[in-house]
Formats: structure tokens, C-alpha cells, sequence
């Protein structure tokens, strides 16, 4: 499982015309899922996330994460993650999990968030998504988890 996680001032995504999630300050979570990626790999990568300390404490220094300063989530699955474009410039997707999996997957990493304690705004999976995001930093971190 793969994540790029962006500290944000404010995200929003919108689906048709439609708001379909959005957090004020916190974190905006790209998310990519492999085949081997499972429900434990989800909730791990959730938990890391949780605790990352990547906000500012009193000092300035980066010692406070997203439930220390009780910031929310938007959380976006994002199969791009995952592009190959070792053969060639068209990317492959073939490192991405099919999407039935990845769309579980999607939903059992939001859950594991919730169960922490954090207000998830999600993108709707499989659709093409617009994102509107202040990044605040800019802080933007990649995580792979297996």
C-alpha cells in the first residue's frame, strides 16, 4: 500500500459538481493499493498516518500529528500510485490492485482512520475526482507499507 500524504490548510473533493468530501486543516491521503495489500496492511498504514508527526508544536519544530492538533483527513484512492512507465511514456497500471480489492481495501483504511479518532472526507472511488487542496508547508510525505 502506498500513500502520499500532503498537510493541508483545507481540501475538497468534487465529484460531477458534487462535494463528496473535504477536511479544514489536516491531512489530504492519496491512496494506492497493490494485489498483496490486505485488511492488516490497511490498518497499519491508517495507524502510521494517524501518528506521523507532521505538524508544527509550540517551537515550530515538526513534532505534532494530525490527532494531536485535531485536524481531519480527506482520503482519495488513487491507482495511479502505483504507474509504471519503465517501458515506455504510456503508463501501466498492472502494479495496482484490481479495483473490487483496492475499493475494499480503500474502504477498510478509511474505517481504521475513523476507529482512531479522525473525521474522514472521502473521494468517491472510481470516479474522476477534481481536488482543491491548500497545501500548508508544503509538507507532502510518501509512505509504502507492506
Amino acid at each position: 500500500m502506498r500513500a502520499v500524504v500532503q498537510r493541508v490548510r483545507h481540501a475538497t473533493c468534487t465529484v460531477a459538481d458534487e462535494v463528496t468530501g473535504q477536511t479544514g486543516p489536516g491531512l489530504l491521503v492519496l491512496l494506492g493499493v497493490a494485489p498483496g495489500d490486505t485488511t492488516q496492511t490497511a490498518r497499519a498504514l491508517a495507524a502510521k498516518i494517524a501518528k506521523l508527526r507532521i505538524f508544527g508544536d509550540d517551537a515550530g519544530k515538526m513534532n505534532r500529528s494530525v490527532r494531536d492538533t485535531s485536524g481531519g483527513v480527506l482520503s482519495i484512492s488513487q491507482f495511479t500510485l502505483y504507474a509504471d512507465t519503465s517501458a515506455g511514456n504510456r503508463p501501466s497500471f498492472i502494479g495496482a490492485a484490481p479495483p473490487e480489492q483496492a475499493r475494499e481495501l480503500y474502504g477498510v483504511f478509511n474505517a481504521a482512520l475513523r476507529d482512531l479518532g479522525l473525521a474522514v472526507g472521502e473521494g468517491r472511488f472510481g470516479e474522476h475526482m477534481v481536488i482543491d487542496l491548500s497545501n500548508d508547508g508544503p509538507v507532502t510525505i510518501t509512505l509504502d507499507v507492506v
